[in-house]
């Protein structure tokens, strides 16, 4: 049985990674490339999100394989037959408890390595894109506008690097707009910056009093475009990053560094322990509802409803402490009660169904009152 889990999760896992990760691929790709960047840091930004998206369908993959392989062992009757030797339903799960174990394990590597060390790297190239002058300027046909009050233009772009046909416009300062117009252009890395150097070319400016035009031919001119480039880079301290020794030891150090409140830093160390619980919870609440009842012919099709449900109960308790926990680190502890709710809600119904009498007496008493009158 155990076998059967792990392969239908792998086969859960994968479909659901994969309408995720297109998902975010798509919208991706629109961004990167349409920035000039090349397939290669495309695909390294796609490959960084992976461990994210993992996380992410990790539990529905989990209640998807309990809930599909118990449905088709139930359809084919081999728990009934089992359970008809004498196994009960506490015995039965254990291979969905130890299913869930394995998950959350892999959940725990997850959540406490792989997903802070690739948000931390991802946020270091994102930054270095949006720092990237060629994603921003080297783009032909097409009226630029890096920041407020400077348009940018070049026609083409040879194979060796020449910009041609350049045309800058500076209106930052409204009192001296400049205009800057070259046949020929270069960028040039210096002392740490980047600067646009024009060969023939034309500076206008415009002075507002008396409307007079002032024009100086030059044969080259540099132009600082440093500047121009966004200077918002992703923040690399934040507490998503952090290492959970150090959020264990050190929250003190960490606090500092990110700007963090405690109810957040105490949030996002519990929150690596709970996601790995719920794992073994999705299993055990697809597995144990799906025990209740009896073989019929037209399948068990609202215990998996049931199931479904319970385990949103379950998702809804756990949006409604992460408010608490934030804005109150002593609150920590809510944060399993999204689990211990789960525990409880499978514990109940692996009660109900070892003794289907309790269940069951209500709907018989009705039945044989009513064939007694």
């Amino acid at each position: 049985m155990l076998s059967q889990f792990m392969v239908l999760f792998g086969f859960f896992a994968l479909i659901l990674v994969s309408i995720f990760w297109i998902n975010k691929a798509v919208r991706m790709f629109d961004r990167l490339i349409g920035d000039g960047q090349p397939a290669w840091v495309f695909l390294e930004f796609t490959a960084l999100t992976l461990p994210g998206v993992i996380g992410i369908v990790l539990p529905m993959a989990t209640f998807a394989a309990a809930v599909y392989v118990t449905n088709r062992l139930v359809n084919e009757s081999e728990l009934t037959v089992v359970q008809a030797t004498g196994y009960s339903p506490w015995r039965l799960i254990r291979a969905a408890a130890v299913f869930g174990t394995v998950i959350a394990l892999i959940m725990s590597l997850l959540s406490h390595f792989l997903i802070p060390l690739s948000l931390g790297e991802l946020r270091q190239r994102e930054a270095e894109v949006r720092q990237s002058v060629s994603a921003r300027f080297l783009e032909e046909g097409e009226f630029l506008h890096p920041a407020p009050g400077i348009t940018f233009y070049i026609r083409d772009i040879t194979p060796e690097g020449a910009l041609r046909d350049v045309f800058l416009s500076d209106r930052r300062d409204p009192e001296s707009p400049m205009t800057y117009t070259s046949s020929q252009a270069y960028l040039v890395q210096e002392g740490g910056g980047t600067k646009l150097v024009m060969v023939k070319g034309l500076a206008q400016s415009l002075r507002p009093e008396g409307q007079r035009l002032f024009t100086t031919h030059f044969e080259d001119f540099s132009y600082d475009i440093s500047r121009l480039i966004a200077q918002n880079p992703a923040s690399l301290n934040k507490v998503e990053f952090a290492p959970t020794p150090d959020l264990i030891l050190q929250p003190e150090t960490v606090a500092k560094s990110t700007r963090a409140t405690p109810g957040e830093l105490q949030y996002a160390l519990h929150s690596r322990f709970s996601q790995a619980l719920l794992c073994v919870v999705a299993a055990l609440i697809g597995f144990a509802t799906l025990l209740l009842g009896g073989f019929s012919r037209f399948g068990v099709w609202w215990q998996v409803l049931a199931a479904f449900a319970l385990l949103i109960v379950v998702k809804l308790i756990e949006s409604s402490v992460t408010g608490a926990v934030i804005g109150n680190a002593a609150a920590w502890p809510l944060m399993y009660l999204p689990s211990a709710a789960g525990f409880l809600i499978a514990f109940l119904m692996l009660y109900l169904a070892a003794r289907p009498d309790l269940w069951r007496r209500p709907s018989l008493w009705w039945r044989s009152a009513r064939g007694a009158t």
